[in-house]
C-alpha cells in the first residue's frame, strides 16, 4: 500500500533524512520510534507533503507516486496526518469543519460516529480549543474516522498524555482499525505501543532506518535505550 524508496529530506543545509526505505501493507500499523532528533517527526511530514521540506525519492501510495504532488492532492489520494499538537481554529465549530470537510456522511451519522469516541459535547465547541490533550487526540482520531484514509500518520499521539488517556487512545485506534487503512506510528516511548497490535516496529536513528523487526523490537528499546543503535 505504501512503498518508499531511498527518501531524503533537508530543510536548507540541514540534511534530516538520509535515505529512508519502507514498505507498508495494507491494513498494517507500523510504529517508528527513535531518539528526540532523530527524524521520526520529519517522516510524517515529508510524506503529508510539507511545503517546509526539501525532498528526494520515490513514494507510492496503491502504486501511484506522490512525492511531487501537493498537500491537498496526497489528501485526496488517501493520506491523513494526526499532529503532535494540533492546531485550534477559533470560530470554526467541529461539527462545521466535519460536515465540510466528510464524503457524503449526514449530521445525524456524524454526531453517532462521535459519540462512540465520545467528542459529541465537542461539536459545538471551536475545533481544538480549550481542549485538553487527550481530548483533542480523541478529536483526531474522530476526524481519521470520518475520512477513511489509506494511510494514516500518527505523529506522537501519545505526547503528554496521562496513562489512562494513553490506553483510552490506543483502545479507540484498535477498535476502528480495518483492512482499508495503514498506520505509522511515531513515538518516543513504547507506553501506548504495548496496548496496540502493531505489525512491525523501525528505530530510526540520525535520518535512518538502523533496524526493523517484529514487536519485540519495544523491548530491547526499553532494556537499552537508543544508545545501543547510535553506536552500530
Amino acid at each position: 500500500m505504501l512503498k518508499v524508496e531511498n527518501l531524503k529530506a533537508n530543510i536548507g543545509e540541514v540534511q534530516i533524512l538520509n535515505g529512508i526505505d519502507l514498505t507498508i501493507n495494507k491494513g498494517e500499523l507500523h510504529a517508528v520510534m527513535g531518539p528526540n532528533g532523530s527524524g521520526k517527526s520529519t517522516l510524517c511530514h515529508v510524506l503529508m507533503g510539507n511545503p517546509d521540506y526539501e525532498s528526494s525519492g520515490k513514494v507510492y501510495v496503491d502504486e501511484t507516486e506522490v512525492l511531487e504532488t501537493q498537500q491537498f492532492e496526497r489528501s485526496n489520494k488517501g493520506i491523513f496526518q494526526s499532529f503532535q499538537y494540533p492546531v485550534g481554529l477559533p470560530g470554526v465549530s467541529l461539527l462545521e469543519f466535519v460536515m465540510a470537510s466528510n464524503d457524503g456522511l449526514s449530521k445525524d451519522e456524524i454526531i453517532n460516529l462521535a459519540k462512540k469516541f465520545n467528542v459529541e459535547q465537542f461539536l459545538d465547541r471551536d475545533v481544538n480549543v480549550d481542549l485538553s490533550g487527550g481530548e483533542k487526540k480523541r478529536s483526531e482520531l474522530f476526524q481519521l474516522a470520518l475520512k477513511k484514509p489509506k494511510l494514516a500518520l500518527l505523529d506522537e499521539i501519545d505526547s503528554g498524555l496521562d496513562i489512562d488517556a494513553i490506553k483510552s487512545v490506543a483502545g479507540l485506534i484498535n477498535e476502528n482499525r480495518n483492512e482499508d487503512t495503514s498506520y505509522i506510528i511515531v513515538t518516543h516511548y513504547s507506553r501506548i505501543l504495548r496496548y496496540l497490535d502493531v505489525d512491525k516496529v523501525h528505530i530510526v536513528v540520525k535520518g535512518n532506518i538502523v533496524k526493523s523487526g517484529s514487536k519485540e523490537l519495544i523491548e530491547e528499546v526499553d532494556s537499552g535505550g537508543y544508545t545501543q543503535y547510535q553506536e552500530q
